[in-house]
């Protein structure tokens, strides 16, 4: 059965795609500034299927500490493809640090740039981080939240990688305060997984960390706090979960999807 919903919910999320990005036309032709808002849409639909299709629910704590309505960055923890679809509706202006070959995708990538994404070509070196500065300080002077992936790519559970130094960088020339974010998604939907195994995926937000600590800092204070919020969530096996007592069920105050 997690199989074929896993099926269902791919070919959801498919035509899902194919039907936004023909309809996105009209907005990349005449309504450029409802790129954001739409893509907001697509993503709050797709999050919403993998919630009906798949059984899978979130539980996010913490949100006392984005700061609302304004700018700041976001440095994630990243186990699954389900972290760079949530986040588009967890703040109010997100603005993704992904890599640039998302934006060569058919339909999908023209409208990344027009919702105001951050494309980084990771080979140029020098040059990519100068020209990842100059978004980032271009985002935080629009109001947008910077979301970035530290690790630089997608982990296992409990799995520890080497954080890039972008984040700090970034920090330093924006003067945004530092979100620390830890998640256990990887649990439900594990990393370049076709299956998605219902369950609860927790998200914990952490206190602001100061844009000032340098590299020597920053990165171990996002570490730190990233075990600091592991340590609250439930040590289980999301398969362990029905996949009908994810379906369907009255939503908590701490429940954000």
């Amino acid at each position: 059965m997690i199989f074929v919903r896993a099926c269902l919910f791919n070919v959801y999320f498919m035509l899902l795609t194919l039907v936004m990005g023909v309809g996105a036309w009209p907005i990349r032709l005449f309504a450029r500034s409802l790129a954001l808002p739409y893509a907001k849409l697509w993503t709050r639909l797709a999050v919403g299927g993998l919630r009906r299709i798949c059984g899978i629910r979130l539980v996010v704590t913490g949100r006392e500490h984005l700061p609302a309505a304004r700018p700041c960055l976001v440095a994630s923890q990243h186990q699954s493809a389900f972290d760079t679809l949530v986040w588009m509706n967890l703040v109010e202006r997100p603005a993704y640090v992904m890599k640039e070959e998302l934006t060569r995708l058919p339909l999908v990538g023209p409208m990344l740039l027009l919702a105001g994404m951050i494309p980084v070509r990771r080979a140029e070196g020098a040059k990519a981080l100068r020209a990842l500065l100059g978004a980032a300080g271009q985002a935080a002077a629009d109001g947008r939240q910077i979301v970035i992936f530290p690790e630089g790519t997608r982990t296992r559970p409990g799995e520890t990688a080497r954080l890039h130094p972008g984040i700090v960088a970034m920090a330093g020339h924006t003067g945004l305060p530092v979100i620390p974010v830890a998640t256990d998604s990887g649990l439900c939907w594990s990393r370049n997984a076709f299956v998605k195994h219902p369950g609860t995926i927790h998200i914990a937000i952490g206190a602001a960390l100061p844009p000032d600590l340098g590299r020597n800092g920053i990165l171990p204070a996002i570490s730190a706090a990233w075990d600091d919020l592991s340590r609250g969530f439930t040590a289980r096996d999301p398969r362990d979960n029905p996949v009908d007592n994810s379906v369907g069920v009255p939503v908590p105050h701490s429940v954000d999807q």
